[in-house]
């Protein structure tokens, strides 16, 4: 019987997760996080689970593949959504929170766990096998002396793509007098519980859940202010405006990545200029869509709009959504001032870019995480080829349940197929595909053969084709009484 412990490397979301699943379940860990005495290129403060992207964790519908997996993840104690529910300001349809109150209560709830041992240092290479299981969860932004070891490993080379950032700008410098506050079509705000009822397990982190911010009776705002109810700031043009940006934005200066490597970017994190590379309209129908965003001066939605979305409760930052650039600062600065209501802005943080590892993971893991040329090592998260902040979080509670089994030597306890975790797993386990690219989760990963008596019901029902908002309904309930089912099984460790 293997010692009852386990190391785990990163203390990002992923591997958060998994120290604090084996240590509710009596394991002892060992966590080990290179920061602060060493940094990345993103991170900026010493925290855990350091959201260095958006500030969003997507959205809470049951309707849609990451709501789903969020009711999924909370069946299973997941420490992130927990924090979450502690964090949360509004953000419309999807879970936003406040970046700092979430990683403070991340590493809060990590350092106050009597079974969990941080170890402030640096791993430069993979551990030998020593009897103990080792959970490697760093991340995107693996140290280049730790991705060397992994590639030694693997004998291959590692896949990469780059992740751009958006900027986030002083709320005191916008000029209210342009912007105007409105949630997309009109919705109002709705607290979380109301959108996402809690799940807990009793092994679920101690923070008591918060609530965001209430809805309040519709109305729209005079130019200016804040409207009640709204928690998306936001900048009309009109088509010469647009035009201008447009023009300016094609000509303006760009980080290059260094000469010997191809750029490739992760579809769902584009840079906004790399768009506009693709024709004059794409944005207006993308990150600048202006439909369901009516102008209280107008009384109708705009050529164009830029949506802020609020990085803190107080709201005295926000987020450009969809922004994600690798323009240089200076040329950030000069463009991005040419949207109205940013004439005077003030940028808090600037755009950037950084380069993200991952491997080719249908083919160098085993199906219960491990490294095939090294079984005591498991992977997690973002490096084993999903994208997303609950993805890899949902990667980092998986690799903890694996790990557990391999403790208890218990068969590997696989998801369910047709439940989102499921889906999700299969597609870092795809080894039909030949060129393993990162994916979030989403429908296209559900196979219909998991849903087939449902989706027969409808068939019957509707007789030809079946509405799309009724189908992912009907997949979602199948996904979630399957997890359900799962979540007992794991509990019962």
């Amino acid at each position: 019987m293997l010692p009852q412990k386990i190391r785990v490397i990163g203390a990002g979301l992923a591997g958060c997760e998994a120290a604090h699943f084996l240590a509710n379940k009596g394991v002892a860990v060992e966590l080990y996080e290179m920061r602060p005495r060493t940094q990345t290129e993103a991170h900026q403060t010493a925290d855990f689970a350091e959201l260095v992207c958006s500030n969003s964790f997507k959205s809470l519908s049951p309707a849609t593949a990451p709501g789903i997996m969020k009711r999924e993840m909370e069946m299973l104690g997941s420490l992130s959504l927990a924090c979450a529910r502690e964090a949360a300001i509004g953000a419309g349809e999807a879970l936003g929170v406040d970046r700092d109150r979430f990683s403070a209560a991340m590493t809060k709830a990590i350092r106050n766990h009597p079974l969990i041992t941080v170890k402030e240092e640096e791993v430069h290479s993979l551990p030998d096998e020593d009897g103990m299981i080792t959970i490697l969860a760093t991340g995107p932004l693996t140290s280049p002396a730790l991705s060397e070891s992994l590639r030694k490993r693997t004998g291959s080379d590692h896949f990469y793509f780059y992740d751009a950032i958006s900027p986030i700008v002083d709320a005191s410098s916008l000029d209210r007098s342009i912007i105007f506050a409105a949630n997309r079509y009109g919705k109002q705000t709705r607290s979380l519980d109301q959108m996402f009822p809690s799940a807990q397990t009793g092994e679920a982190a101690a923070a008591e859940p918060a609530l965001a911010t209430e809805a309040a009776p519709a109305a729209d705002a005079p130019a200016g202010e804040v409207a009640p109810g709204a928690d998306y700031l936001n900048c009309p043009m009109n088509k010469e405006e647009y035009d201008l940006f447009m023009k300016e934005l094609l000509r303006g200066e760009r980080v290059e990545a260094k000469s010997f490597e191809r750029v490739k970017h992760f579809e769902g994190c584009m840079p906004i200029e790399e768009m506009a590379d693709r024709g004059h309209e794409t944005l207006r129908f993308g990150p600048m869509k202006p439909v369901g965003l009516d102008d209280p001066r107008t009384g109708r939605y705009p050529y164009a709009a830029v949506q802020l979305r609020p990085e803190n409760e107080s709201k005295t930052a926000y987020n450009l959504v969809g922004f994600q650039t690798k323009l240089k600062y200076g040329e950030q600065a000069r463009i991005f001032k040419l949207i109205p209501g940013l004439a005077e802005v003030e940028f808090l943080r600037m755009g950037s870019m950084h380069r993200n590892t991952f491997v080719d993971s249908p083919r160098v893991l085993n199906l219960d995480l491990s490294l095939k040329s090294a079984r005591h090592i498991l992977l997690a998260g973002q490096i084993t080829g999903v994208e997303g902040y609950m993805e890899s979080a949902s990667i980092g509670i998986l690799a903890g349940i694996f790990a557990l089994a391999r403790l208890q030597q218990r068969p590997i306890p696989d998801p369910p197929a047709s439940s989102a975790l499921g889906a999700l797993l299969g597609h870092v386990r795809n080894t039909r595909n030949p060129d393993f690219q990162p994916s979030g989760i989403n429908f296209g990963l559900f196979e219909d053969s998991n849903f087939t008596e449902a989706l027969e019901a409808l068939r019957a029902r509707f007789k030809k084709k079946i509405p799309k908002d009724e189908r992912r309904k009907a997949m979602g309930e199948v996904c979630l009484k399957a997890a359900e089912e799962y979540a007992a099984r794991v509990r019962a460790f």
